[in-house]
């Protein structure tokens, strides 16, 4: 795994201060829990281990003050978003080919599909507004969210990345 440039490190920082406030606003986390883990997320950042690079992570696998799932249903009971499985999606050649990897890795999100216009991405890290903000003008076209987990969008990216490995001609970010 390349390092992440700072356009993409930037990205991670703001999409999870902003999932930080969103958490902290909607009474999801304490403010002293979000301080606490923030300092444990620079230590990981600083690492460069993209897949412990979440704030999520750190309040839930970490410091145990939430579980990803009542993050989840907060998310699908207040946002017209869906659940989505991960596992069995493969992933389509279009995106395969055209998706920022390392972005993806920064926003904790993936398009996974499209049909016509409008593009399916499933993101952990929907409560951050800066996430969704990217990925709109990025994409440039409707989008259809779901939320899953941190480990789906983890596996997806890994699988995305072995399958752009095996192609030849395919970026590599």
């Amino acid at each position: 795994m390349t390092p992440m440039s700072p356009e993409n490190r930037a990205l991670l920082m703001r999409a999870n201060r902003l999932l930080g406030a969103a958490l902290v606003e909607n009474n999801l986390v304490k403010v002293e829990d979000l301080e606490k883990a923030n300092e444990k997320l620079f230590e990981i950042i600083a690492t460069q281990n993209v897949r412990q690079s979440t704030l999520l992570g750190v309040l839930s696998n970490h410091m145990k003050v939430i579980q990803e799932d009542d993050v989840l249903a907060y998310v699908t009971e207040h946002d017209p978003v869906g659940l989505i499985d991960l596992r069995n999606y493969e992933v389509s050649e279009d995106l395969r080919k055209s998706v920022d990897i390392g972005v993806c890795w920064a926003t904790w999100t993936v398009p996974f599909d499209r049909e016509d216009d409008f593009y399916s991405v499933a993101t952990a890290y929907y409560l951050s507004s800066a996430v969704r903000k990217h990925w709109e003008k990025v994409l440039n076209a409707p989008i259809i969210w779901y939320a899953t987990t941190l480990e789906m969008i983890a596996d997806y990216l890994e699988k995305m990345e072995t399958d752009r490995a095996a192609s030849p001609g395919t970026p590599k970010t």
